[in-house]
């Protein structure tokens, strides 16, 4: 059952080196009826104190935030695993980082000499996460938090792949609605609030989460305000965002930003799944310095430029990017905006100086910079701990070899190897249920990470696991197939490239077989070379009928690719998961391994 208020509060209560959220009652109706309303959180009743002197004007508040952890508990193989760092002489190096042992131990190192310190994140801290988290519905990542005393993150699109209802169970506890309980303790939920002031009920317009929180130590008081991006519904599956409207992040924010304000708190913080594009992919790089010209770009730039100078500073994700970088809000003056990459591999730490005269953020004296979560620390035993239960649990489907390969198979690129073998899996798969399938196409945002032919610990090199497929393939999307006419077929290559998908390109993954040219010398849909399409050799001809694998996401006409929603004979078949281990079992053995694909299927011309 959802936790009550009361039963939120108690939760929190029995953590005595963090702060007390105080819950004032339930949110909406239906799934989420339980969840708690704005509160505030006291250091008085929970430890984190103050000294024993009167205190000054000038308060320093430590902000440490992250974002799309997305249940990354084990340190992230391969690049997923790294960070790049700018060295003095201007060369770069990069750094091994993440991994949730080493996160704690830095984050409560950071903590030490800081009695006014927060902790927040940016969305994003479940969903499309390995099997050690993801295989007991992210459970061990909630837990993992408590742990880590995050006190507030905003929801990311990821909160909603498995539904409102699912969400409300990781907010307030409660068994798997399916699968039960996996331990002999009934899961007790977070310990700290999800924020969603923009995703509202459509039934009853009111947000289905907290829409704000107020943290509260000896006199200072800070808000947070929690909003996910505008297009969620773009980029998650229908079921997960069925009965849900999400909003404006701008006129969220400001709006709620006057409610703070009415209530007395003016130093606020967004916590916004949005993010931007630096100019450099190093996690140090200095957009502010003299010469870097436009240092980030992308969606959070706008927002930022719009949202009131009543919000001191922006804690933002989605794009799995590093930076710091101040933009002017519409006043004109310079405000911090903040992103830590993903996958627990950075944290930022924000200095915000509190004026008690004014109960505001000195803006002038705000300062912040990325740390890496190097592994060169001691790992957390308590998160050791946890990792070792839980892997306990996963270890006997986890470790269960499923292929082998000959070499790392990449998931970066226009193209990506693993992009192709995925492909031509669900192809197979495709014809195993209908013969007639011609095709596959797979979006490159529903693969999450490499494979890697390093060994892990109790595997040899080359051994693909049961936990890697899952990594790679973690939402459980099953394989559909449907006909579309040729100039279907067509129109879907350039809705890559035009719509939603116009400004930052899509590219779809393809199947063996299917080839043609893109010409990024062109806008819009003429990037894609229309003579150029063949399949098997053969010019797609537009009258003609094409059987059509995709994953059931993209048969619903998700990532800005309306014309995959208009398909017709639907068959719905197993998850993709399945579809990629029977490939790979089928076309591979420990003296026969698949070798990484040439990804040549798309010719790039300019």
């Amino acid at each position: 059952m959802p936790a009550t208020a009361q039963s939120y509060r108690q939760r929190r209560r029995r953590r005595t080196n963090r702060l007390l959220a105080v819950a004032a009652g339930a949110v909406t109706a239906g799934a989420l009826a339980a969840a708690a309303l704005p509160g505030t959180a006291s250091a008085g009743e929970a430890g984190r104190g103050h000294g024993g002197h009167e205190p000054g004007r000038y308060q320093d508040v430590q902000l440490l935030s992250f974002n799309d952890l997305h249940g990354n508990l084990e340190p992230p193989a391969g690049s997923s695993g790294r960070v790049t760092e700018v060295q003095p002489d201007g060369t770069t190096k990069t750094v091994d980082a993440g991994g949730v042992e080493y996160l704690a131990t830095h984050l409560r190192q950071a903590r030490k000499g800081n009695p006014y310190s927060i902790t927040a994140a940016g969305g994003d801290m479940v969903g499309a996460s390995p099997l050690l988290s993801g295989l007991f519905h992210d459970e061990p990542t909630i837990e993992a938090l408590n742990k880590l005393d995050l006190d507030v993150t905003s929801v990311g699109n990821h909160e909603f792949d498995e539904g409102a209802r699912e969400l409300a169970r990781l907010q307030n506890g409660g068994c798997h609605p399916t699968e039960g309980c996996y331990t002999d303790k009934e899961f007790e939920g977070a310990d700290f609030p999800y924020l969603a002031a923009n995703v509202l009920d459509e039934k009853t317009g009111k947000p289905v989460l907290a829409p704000y929180w107020v943290w509260k130590n000896n006199g200072v008081k800070v808000g947070f305000i929690g909003v996910t991006l505008e297009g969620t519904p773009d980029i998650v599956s229908a079921e997960g965002v069925k009965g849900l409207s999400f909003k404006d992040e701008v006129e969220t924010i400001n709006k709620y930003a006057k409610v703070l304000q009415g209530q007395g708190v003016k130093s606020i913080v967004a916590l916004i799944h949005e993010g931007g594009f630096p100019a450099s992919t190093s996690y140090n790089y200095d957009c502010d310095s003299p010469g870097a010209g436009d240092g980030i770009s992308g969606p959070i730039v706008d927002i930022a430029k719009n949202v009131t100078p009543q919000v001191d500073a922006l804690v933002t994700g989605h794009t799995h990017n590093a930076y710091v970088c101040t933009i002017d809000d519409p006043a004109g003056k310079p405000r911090m905006v903040t992103s830590a990459a993903s996958f627990g591999r950075l944290y930022t730490d924000t200095t915000l100086t509190y004026d008690r005269w004014t109960g505001d953020i000195a803006r002038t004296a705000v300062k912040s910079a990325n740390h890496v979560v190097t592994r060169d620390v001691p790992k957390a035993p308590d998160m050791t701990s946890l990792i070792d239960r839980w892997n306990t649990l996963a270890a006997p489907i986890g470790n269960r070899p499923i292929g082998y390969i000959s070499g790392d198979i990449g998931n970066t690129g226009t193209e990506s190897p693993l992009g192709d073998l995925i492909a031509d899996a669900q192809l197979a798969y495709g014809k195993e249920l209908d013969p007639e399938t011609d095709l596959a196409l797979m979006n490159s945002g529903g693969i999450r990470a490499p494979l890697t032919y390093a060994a892990k610990a109790g595997e040899d090199d080359g051994v693909v696991t049961y936990a890697e497929g899952f990594t790679v393939q973690p939402f459980a999307n099953t394989v559909n197939l449907q006909d579309f006419t040729g100039a279907q077929v067509i129109q879907v290559l350039k809705e890559q490239v035009s719509g939603s998908n116009a400004e930052a390109p899509k590219i779809l993954q393809v199947s063996s077989g299917l080839t043609y040219t893109l010409d990024l010398t062109k806008t819009g849909a003429d990037r894609v070379v229309t003579d150029s399409i063949r399949l098997n050799g053969a010019a797609i001809d537009p009258a003609a009928t094409y059987r059509v694998a995709t994953n059931s996401f993209l048969a619903g006409g998700g990532d800005g690719f309306p014309t995959l929603g208009q398909g017709t004979n639907d068959v719905v078949g197993a998850d993709d998961l399945k579809a990629l281990e029977q490939y790979l079992t089928a076309n591979s053995s420990a003296t026969a391994p698949i070798a990484p694909p040439a990804a040549d299927r798309i010719t790039i011309v300019g």
